[in-house]
């Protein structure tokens, strides 16, 4: 009988507090911190308000940071026939991805390498099959554990790999003429004088490059641990060209575009064609560090994808229209934005205000002038007839419930000094958790 007792009274206390919990007090505030969570709210289920021509948000400009001094002393002082083109630090600051290339390289074609901030050279990074693309967008982890960059087969075997060939008339081409003039000098030499002068001009001995990484036709994502090693591919679709990728700010996972190789040419023709800058459209999709991929939309977009800060969502831009997806979850959802109709009445504003401040500064007594005729009740303005009227070009997600976009009018021409960039304009979505419907 006592045990009896000792059992139950703890028992039916516990399922008191229990049952007191549920009908109030820190049990209702338990329920209720999930939904005043965006992050925890599905894509689905968000509301937003749209706020026009707001202020230019602060945002990281991407302008290309100077080259590492250390890491270029390196260069100048043990790598004649390499050249530096770019330093990449980590954000911690404690390493260093040189881009670089040899003088027998194809235009365009990269190589990677990991250095330590005082110049110390770690790793070499990428074999000497592999040509690194788009080295503008190679990017750290947040964490400075990884870093990713786009690299695919090179298009002409390094120099030396196979002596017997002769390599095709390319850039670089006199240089290996020449390279080989010694090598004859040396056997007419004697033997303690000439031979012993040639090795100091061109080079000393540098890291090995690694082997058995896969490299493909096409451009895929590879990643590198902070040592410059463990390089392996994260997508393995050959045949498809990734590129605008960036890292989800938890470092788990990339967002990327990407797009086929015969859509990636047929752009590059029809710009061509039109003497301006090909501009590449892509396919969204997500990509974990253990090479998962989730396409998240059948559509095409030139717009670079972001992520919310919290990594829990990811943000798309399709002509006049925002979407939203989730990045995790046994279900994820997504949401479109539409947003013509506001963009339309903004930019009507937008245009008005301009004439006005125009007309008022053409008169220079500050009158008013007159105004020109409103347009009918509910009836949208006409967009061929607003100059402000553009798609989005941009978009930063800078809170939680804040995401910014950019319209703007945008030509890029293969001469840079034509190309033409007007009425670029902020606006911004303020989101918030769409209340749930009360069952009657």
């Amino acid at each position: 009988m006592p045990t009896y007792k000792l059992v139950t009274k703890p028992l039916v206390l516990l399922l008191l507090a229990s049952f007191l919990t549920a009908c109030g007090g820190d049990g209702n505030n338990s329920n209720t911190a999930p939904m005043t969570a965006l992050g925890a709210t599905p894509a689905v289920r968000l509301a937003y308000r749209y706020e026009p021509d707001v202020p230019t948000p602060t945002l990281d400009s991407g302008r290309l940071e100077d080259r590492n001094v250390a890491v270029q002393a390196d260069f100048d002082a043990t790598r004649p026939q390499e050249l530096l083109d770019r330093t990449i630090t980590s954000p911690d600051k404690k390493r260093v991805v040189a881009v670089y290339h040899s003088i027998n390289d194809v235009p365009s074609e990269y190589r990677l390498e990991m250095y330590s901030a005082d110049g110390r050279p770690i790793a070499k990074m990428t074999s000497d099959l592999m040509a690194v693309h788009f080295p503008d967008t190679i990017t750290w982890s947040p964490d400075s554990s990884s870093v990713a960059f786009v690299a695919m087969i090179r298009a002409l075997p390094p120099a030396g790999v196979n002596p017997a060939a002769t390599p095709p008339a390319m850039p670089g081409g006199a240089n290996t003429n020449t390279a080989a003039a010694p090598t004859a000098n040396a056997n007419t030499a004697p033997d303690n004088t000439e031979p012993a002068e040639e090795p100091s001009p061109i080079a000393a001995p540098t890291l090995p490059a690694p082997t058995g990484i896969l490299a493909f036709r096409s451009e895929q994502i590879y990643v590198a641990n902070n040592e410059g090693k463990g390089v392996k591919p994260l997508t393995e679709n050959e045949g498809l060209i990734y590129f605008h990728y960036a890292w989800s700010p938890d470092s788990t996972m990339l967002v990327a575009l990407a797009t086929t190789v015969r859509e990636w040419k047929y752009l590059e023709i029809v710009s061509g064609s039109k003497g301006e800058q090909m501009v590449p459209q892509g396919r969204l999709r997500t990509i974990e560090k253990n090479g998962r991929e989730r396409r998240l939309d059948d559509n095409l977009t030139a717009v670079r994808p972001v992520w919310s800060p919290d990594s829990t969502k990811v943000a798309a831009a399709f002509g006049n229209q925002i979407r939203l997806y989730d990045a995790a979850g046994n279900a994820p959802t997504q949401a479109a934005v539409p947003l013509r109709n506001q963009l339309l009445l903004s930019s009507q504003a937008y245009d008005r205000d301009q004439q006005r401040l125009l007309q008022n500064a053409n008169t220079g007594d500050g009158a008013q002038p007159t105004p020109s005729p409103a347009d009918p009740v509910n009836t949208l303005p006409d967009e061929r007839l607003l100059v402000s009227y553009n798609p989005i070009v941009e978009i930063a997600w800078t809170a939680a419930e804040v995401l910014y976009l950019k319209t703007a009018y945008l030509r890029r021409m293969r001469n840079e000094a034509d190309s033409v960039q007007s009425f670029a304009r902020w606006h911004r979505l303020i989101f918030s958790v769409q209340p749930e419907a009360t069952p009657r």
